[in-house]
């Protein structure tokens, strides 16, 4: 049996009297699509920020490539091979596409940002960003500015920026928000292009997406997991229904 990838074990996060994370467990398995679904305030993006160590929950244990990293910060994870997208674009929007990769390659190298001058012109660096920048459909806009690039394409950006820290799991939180309907197409053709590659663990409010993409689905109310399986098995699963995808799913 495959052992997994990621290893989540009753996790545990209360803010106050609330508790976003409740008891929270699930697996990922090498080069699996595991998306994590709900309805709003579910705790889908508090899981995320966890499982990336910008929250630090309150019991339960993450393991990763076998490691307990429940207590490493965002940068240890990152050299560990995880990598996250937000829902909110995160792109430096004053730079040139190019640069905006090349500094997601520097910084996963450890390379001190006072030297970023010399580092534009680094082949060390300029050459693994242009090669992940072709492998998201962006290698024609490598030399204009993150700015002026449609709100799919910055998304895309972020997702090359991710993709060259070479992770072996990308936590994705919601990457076709705020697309239209040709541009989620893209990121779906994109994210199927990836599939097998590295690990995904997605959470996105799309369903046709998240169907589209999904080997399996975990489906989060009030903090907690109430179903995993395959798509074919949540979309047939009354209590799923019930709680999240609707009698018309």
């Amino acid at each position: 049996m495959t052992e997994p990838l990621l290893q989540v074990d009753s996790l545990i996060k209360r803010f106050g009297g609330l508790v976003a994370t409740d008891q929270l467990s699930l697996d990922i398995l090498p080069g699996e699509v595991h998306a994590v679904i709900g309805p709003n305030g579910a705790g889908k993006t508090t899981f995320i920020a966890q499982l990336a160590g910008e929250l630090r929950p309150d019991a339960g244990t993450i393991h990763f490539k076998g490691r307990n990293i429940t207590r490493l910060d965002p940068a240890q994870r990152s050299q560990r091979g995880l990598a996250r997208s937000f829902q909110i674009t995160s792109i430096f929007s004053g730079l040139t596409v190019e640069d905006n990769v090349a500094l997601a390659v520097q910084a996963h190298a450890g390379h001190s940002f006072r030297f970023w001058r010399d580092a534009r012109v680094d082949p060390s660096l300029r050459e693994p960003a242009a090669a992940t920048l072709q492998r998201v459909g962006l290698g024609n806009r490598r030399d204009g500015l993150a700015g002026n690039l449609a709100h799919g394409e910055q998304r895309q950006l972020e997702l090359a920026m991710a993709l060259a820290t070479e992770p072996s799991l990308l936590l994705l939180d919601e990457p076709a928000a705020g697309m239209g309907a040709d541009e989620t197409e893209r990121m779906v053709g994109l994210l199927q292009a990836l599939k097998g590659t590295v690990a995904i663990l997605l959470v996105e409010h799309d369903m046709n997406a998240v169907f589209a993409l999904a080997d399996r689905i975990s489906v989060l109310v009030n903090g907690s997991c109430i179903a995993t399986g395959t798509p074919e098995a949540i979309r047939n699963d009354d209590d799923v229904r019930r709680a999240y995808l609707g009698e018309d799913a």
